[in-house]
């Protein structure tokens, strides 16, 4: 059994506009260093102000925790009185943003209160019963995540950012504030704990049964 830690959190107080202040990009944003580097990875929130623009995409590029360049293609939200969306990547800089047709109106990029931790990938071939452990630090609401699809799949890849995560079956690992103990009876591919809001922090402790140590 090898135990793997994750952490996430702090993070620094949400700020809409501290990647790009709200402006009508014809192609690329102007932002506002080369790269822009956050407190740490975390979300990525785009604020629009037309509806002429909901449906149009920005790829996004930058660099997560690990400074592994990433890049992921956003879908502005601005209907139904939604007008934010953001990134189902973490970015510890950003370095290119780029609309797919001139801007409507203003659009504005920056932080929300949302961060992953790093993806813990667990073992296929070895036994599938693992405990879970999240050790809450100060306020936060967080969620265990669980996902069956692979980027590295040799036959089946899916591109980090669309990968499709599931939140834990067990509601006592969903949107809770307090440090909480669950487990797995089958092995999902990757797992995660996404802070949901809050200045604190958590860890995320995993232990697969039959793993050995290396």
């Amino acid at each position: 059994m090898r135990p793997i830690t994750v952490t996430v959190g702090p993070l620094a107080t949400a700020n809409a506009s501290i990647i790009a202040s709200a402006q009508t990009p014809t192609s690329a944003f102007s932002l506002a260093s080369s790269p822009v580097k956050l407190d740490t990875a975390r979300r990525v929130l785009f604020t629009t102000t037309s509806a002429s623009d909901n449906g149009k995409t920005v790829t996004l590029t930058g660099v997560d925790a690990n400074n592994q360049t990433q890049t992921e293609v956003v879908t502005l939200v601005n209907a139904n009185g939604a007008t934010t969306s953001y990134t189902a990547l973490d970015y510890q800089s950003v370095s290119s943003a780029v609309i797919s047709s001139a801007a409507a109106g203003n659009i504005s990029i920056g932080t929300n209160t949302v961060a992953s931790s790093p993806w813990v990938r667990l073992d296929e071939w070895a036994m599938p019963q693992t405990s879970i452990q999240v050790t809450v630090s100060g306020t936060v609401n967080y969620t265990v995540q669980q996902a069956m699809q692979d980027p590295n799949s040799p036959t089946n890849p899916v591109a980090p950012y669309l990968v499709s995560w599931a939140n834990s079956a067990d509601a006592n690992m969903v949107s809770q504030t307090a440090t909480a103990q669950s487990g797995y009876a089958f092995a999902p591919t990757f797992v995660k704990v996404t802070l949901n809001s809050g200045a604190g922090s958590l860890t995320g402790t995993f232990a697969q049964y039959g793993v050995a140590p290396y």
